[in-house]
């Protein structure tokens, strides 16, 4: 089944605000301070075009710090010899807290840019968890039906990311030591579910 134009067009948009974000990643590794316009002519947009995904140079290089700090699905589980599935999501739990941790203030402000865009705009937020789930749930074993992995790999990335972080600790007034204990417990509910399905 091939991909909707709607889908197809919204596929290339987050390609090209992930293009922003790598490109100003790569320039700022090289020990280089970019302006707007060299992230833009780096990624191979027009400064325009840049400016439809990200409203100024401080927004963008504030969310390419967090995409730089990001692990990576091959890197987080290199190493990983378990094959149960919690533990494994369990793994990605704390590596986006640790990155939620470190990054909060840039993340509520991202957060923020979020919830103020009016509908239909271009994506201001990347997709970085859902790599990380998939990963976890591609080396477990046993490996979920294809209904209860679809359902988890939804479900999970509600649980690991700064609106979490702000529910529990603003609304909830939750201790880190508490907010995870929670987490994990929605974590192994949520694999029993998905076992199950």
């Amino acid at each position: 089944m091939s991909p909707s134009p709607g889908g197809a067009r919204e596929n290339q948009r987050l390609r090209t605000r992930k293009d922003l974000l790598e490109a100003a990643v790569r320039l700022t590794r090289d020990g280089h301070s970019p302006s707007f316009e060299e992230v833009a002519e780096a990624a191979l947009v027009s400064r325009a075009t840049a400016y439809r995904y990200f409203p100024g140079l401080d927004a963008l290089m504030s969310e390419a710090a967090i995409h730089m700090e990001t692990p990576t699905p091959e890197g987080l589980f290199a190493n990983e010899r378990s094959t149960d599935l919690v533990p494994r999501l369990r793994k990605v739990d704390a590596a986006l807290t640790a990155l939620v941790l470190g990054s909060e203030g840039p993340l509520r402000a991202l957060l923020a840019r979020t919830v103020q865009q009016p509908p239909g705009e271009a994506p201001v937020r990347q997709n970085r968890r859902s790599p990380l789930v998939a990963a976890a749930l591609d080396g477990a074993d046993p490996p979920l039906s294809p209904a209860g992995r679809d359902l988890l790999a939804k479900a999970l990335p509600l649980l690991l990311g700064i609106e979490t972080r702000v529910v529990f600790k603003d609304v909830l007034q939750l201790d880190d030591a508490e907010a995870e204990r929670v987490r994990h417990w929605m974590i192994g509910a949520l694999a029993e579910a998905a076992r199950r399905a």
